[in-house]
């Protein structure tokens, strides 16, 4: 039988998982992933993930479950809000995997030295179970994952919410993407004023470059999204979806560099499952509990769905899915669904300005920056579109 302790962080339970360049936690509540240390045995550690400011203050009860162990990376379904029950079906926030309690299943290393974690989750309120895997392969600062979801019949939202900790000084972080075929805000109200929420971009605006985001006010009428954190005050919610024809074939990828301690995370999946990145920027522009004012964070996260508004909406004709943009997949019974995830962090030189491309080789990944530097990444990127049961 494995070994079930679990290390308390942060006041959450939590099953670890090293290698020799990758230190991680994940949650038991919730399954979320964090802290994250790559580069462990290197001169400049990187910790680049976000955990909520509330995490040891004991409070009894959250407004929302996902908010109890609030972290890093988690996996959800169904992805966003939930607010309208679907078939009789209430899901929480981002679902029952990203506020259940997982099972530890395996933290048996493979054959080749990979290091792996293997938890399991029954769903209830649609019956299912979802394994979640992680490997850490030697050598590699790469966090490999996958999610295979059995059962869970029927249409839902799915997706990754990785939420990076953002630095308290502006335009710390310049943000890239590969090449995406339609921008667009949030279409309704994210941050609402009657509830002491307050949002910077315009409803429902769409856009070609993340530097020219339409602004919710005259002055300035566009607003640049490709540098935070900016616009203190204010939280916002917008999508970019991937141009598949542009990729031929490659994984879609999303970049942060960290102009001030000089990495980069980014990372990859496949456009085909996931193929809109929805970005949520959140510089202390919620003042209800328990927000308070204070939280500042950036998810990137890579999901199949329309915005952040869960279940339903998703899953109901609207403004994505009426362009051909898929914004649910359908699950049967009878297969399973493979989700899966790459995500990195890697040091860059101090002139390394912003990632324009990354170029993808037999062994692994070239960050280039605008500047011209180029970061070579050892990893496997065929396993994010579905190569082999583990990265190669």
């Amino acid at each position: 039988m494995p070994p079930t302790t679990t290390h308390t962080i942060h006041s959450q339970p939590s099953y670890l998982l090293e290698s020799d360049a990758v230190s991680l936690a994940v949650t038991r509540l919730g399954g979320q992933l964090a802290p994250v240390t790559f580069g462990v045995d290197g001169p400049k550690p990187i910790d680049p993930y976000y955990i909520s400011p509330w995490q040891d203050e004991n409070h009894p009860a959250m407004p929302a479950a996902v908010l109890t162990p609030l972290r890093g990376d988690f996996f959800c379904l169904p992805f966003g809000g939930n607010a309208a029950a679907f078939n009789g079906e209430q899901h929480p926030p981002h679902g029952e995997t990203a506020t259940a309690e997982w099972s530890l299943a395996s933290d048996a290393p493979l054959a080749d030295g990979t290091s792996r974690l293997a938890l399991s989750l029954e769903t209830r309120l649609r019956p299912g179970r979802v394994t979640k895997e992680i490997f850490l392969r030697p050598g590699q600062p790469v966090i490999y994952q996958r999610h295979l979801i059995e059962g869970f019949a029927g249409p839902t939202p799915l997706g990754h919410h990785a939420t990076l900790a953002m630095p308290d000084d502006e335009g710390i972080f310049a943000i890239s993407t590969s090449p995406f075929r339609l921008g667009m805000t949030n279409p309704g109200v994210f941050s609402d004023p009657a509830i002491g929420e307050y949002q910077a971009l315009a409803l429902g605006a769409t856009f070609t470059d993340l530097a020219r985001v339409p602004s919710l006010f005259k002055e300035p009428a566009e607003v640049d999204c490709s540098r935070l954190p900016a616009r203190r005050g204010y939280t916002d919610l917008l999508i970019v979806v991937a141009d598949a024809d542009a990729l031929a074939g490659r994984p879609a990828w999303t970049a942060a560099v960290n102009t001030r301690d000089h990495w980069v995370w980014f990372s990859l999946r496949n456009p085909a499952v996931l193929p809109t990145t929805a970005f949520w920027i959140e510089n202390r522009g919620r003042h209800s509990f328990p927000w308070n004012g204070r939280n500042q964070c950036l998810g990137l996260e890579d999901i199949c769905g329309f915005f952040a508004d869960g279940l339903v909406p998703s899953v109901e004709p609207n403004l994505l899915s009426q362009q051909g943009i898929p914004t649910a997949i359908k699950l049967t019974a009878e297969n399973p669904t493979d989700v899966r995830s790459i995500q990195a962090a890697v040091p860059v030189p101090a002139s390394f300005d912003r990632v324009a491309e990354i170029e993808f080789t037999d062994t692994g990944v070239v960050l280039v920056a605008a500047s011209g530097e180029q970061v070579a990444v050892r990893l496997s990127h065929p396993f994010v579109m579905g190569e082999g049961e583990a990265p190669g």
